[in-house]
């Protein structure tokens, strides 16, 4: 399965790819034919990595944030945010790297209150200015029993196109598909303390599946 966020890349690879055997096939130097041939089938198969989008299954469990991205975890540290979320709290961030699945999706259900755009530059996705100084996508939700959670799409050195599809009011529920950044790039998870960090430093996490915070006791 492949994400609809990646259709339009498919086909002009797909395209570039096809002309590329043709000119291979046509031409009577081996070495140039071996070349375009294997050159366009690696790169088929790359873009079609890249774009994969296999099914998850989220956590039952209410009291718990997901994972929103496939990827490393970079770090959890206690942090004063001046985001959506406010005062003292919890980061989390995951590196994602080219050959990870790169559909992005919700960590909570909830209604979706902040989402805001910014321009901006292209640190290498590891870097810590990179959630301040790189281009990002910030998201707000607030789940009516936990609270507020705040998340971000990062650009980093190669990434350079954030895709997503929510906008304010929106009423999303944990695991849903809502977006992808393209080609490398970071996702930073942001919660009020209170919430526990479930996993650490160079975790391997699963967008959908990963729990990566809970809340100590069950809100009634």
């Amino acid at each position: 399965m492949f994400t609809k966020y990646g259709y339009n890349t498919i086909g002009i690879i797909s395209l570039i790819s096809f002309i590329l055997i043709a000119v291979g096939i046509f031409t009577n130097n081996l070495p140039v034919r071996i070349v375009l041939i294997a050159f366009s089938i690696l790169l088929m198969i790359f873009t079609l990595n890249f774009f994969r989008d296999p099914d998850r299954v989220p956590p039952e469990e209410e009291n718990v944030i997901i994972s929103p991205a496939d990827g490393r975890v970079l770090f959890v540290k206690e942090v004063d945010a001046d985001c959506y979320v406010q005062g003292k709290a919890v980061q989390i961030s995951i590196f994602m790297s080219p050959l990870n699945v790169h559909v992005n999706r919700i960590p909570i259900t909830g209604v979706v209150e902040y989402v805001k755009y910014h321009k901006g530059e292209y640190l290498v996705a590891y870097d810590d200015k990179a959630s301040k100084l790189n281009e990002r996508n910030e998201i707000g939700i607030n789940n009516e029993k936990f609270g507020k959670v705040f998340f971000s799409q990062i650009a980093g050195f190669v990434a350079r196109r954030i895709v997503y599809d929510l906008k304010k009011g929106d009423r999303v529920k944990t695991g849903e598909r809502f977006g992808m950044i393209k080609f490398g790039s970071r996702v930073d998870v942001v919660v009020p303390a209170g919430w526990i960090a479930k996993v650490k430093k160079d975790d391997v996490v699963k967008a959908g599946e990963t729990i990566l915070f809970e809340f100590p006791q069950k809100v009634d």
